[in-house]
């Protein structure tokens, strides 16, 4: 077995260690991902589906596909996975949140395998995944390509990774550090670091020096006036999401 390298940085995870018991709290500090998660799981879902060529309109869509959710938290897209089929292994760095993801899974009748374990781990363990799951993580990593390649490892030939961060320019600093932090309070102040943003051109240039190819990118965008998400073709300029595929063997 090969030694795994790691990229997580203890700081970052030590912020949602502490945030750990709220995940399920739609009105805590995990709101914005609570209301940005339909929006999430809309785009995750036909990602998949056309890639794999399943019927979203049947009875477990998903089921035969191996994935990985990295980064699960407390289990926010591994239990939608899980309910449309999928085979899910949900891995994070931080330990206090796999027993808040495993008792919440068992409350809601899921089989998850939940693991505290890097990604870094996983590759050097040997295992892929059809579809791998990189939400909101890769602005937390030490080194996001070193942690891209390992990502790139965890899939089979022909797998899907669906990839989403944060643009790094004035916008986003003025809505996810000061309007989520600082004005809405959603987060805890130092809860992200504008310089670890990662523009489009470059999570794309990312994502290709790790052996992946980049197929497409949406953005996410905040309307505050319905309070809702939605996904956008053109405004990239604050969340936004990426897919690449892995070439068949």
């Amino acid at each position: 077995m090969q030694t795994a390298q790691t990229t997580v940085d203890p700081s970052e995870v030590a912020k949602f260690e502490a945030m750990a018991a709220e995940w399920w709290d739609p009105k805590g500090k995990f709101k914005p991902l609570h209301l940005m998660n339909p929006c999430r799981l809309d785009y995750i879902t036909r990602q998949i589906a056309g890639e794999f060529g399943r019927d979203l309109t049947q009875a477990l869509p998903f089921k035969g596909l191996r994935l990985l959710d990295i980064g699960c938290g407390g289990g926010l897209l591994s239990e939608p996975m899980a309910r449309l089929g999928a085979t899910v292994v949900g891995a994070d760095a931080a330990a206090g949140n796999i027993p808040v993801a495993q008792v919440h899974a068992e409350q809601s009748g899921l089989d998850i395998d939940y693991r505290n374990i890097t990604a870094e781990e996983l590759a050097a363990n040997g295992e892929q995944f059809d579809v791998v799951l990189n939400m909101e993580v890769v602005e937390h990593v030490a080194d996001p390509l070193a942690y891209l390649t390992a990502c790139h490892d965890l899939l089979k030939p022909g797998g899907l990774m669906l990839c989403s961060t944060i643009n790094r320019n004035a916008k986003s600093f003025a809505v996810a550090i000061v309007g989520a932090e600082y004005v809405m309070r959603w987060l805890p102040k130092g809860t992200h670091e504008w310089n670890k943003f990662i523009t489009p051109d470059e999570l794309y240039g990312l994502i290709s020096n790790a052996g992946l190819e980049p197929v497409d990118r949406k953005g996410f965008v905040f309307n505050p006036v319905s309070w809702q998400w939605s996904i956008s073709d053109r405004d990239l300029s604050v969340n936004y999401v990426t897919a690449s595929t892995k070439a068949p063997s």
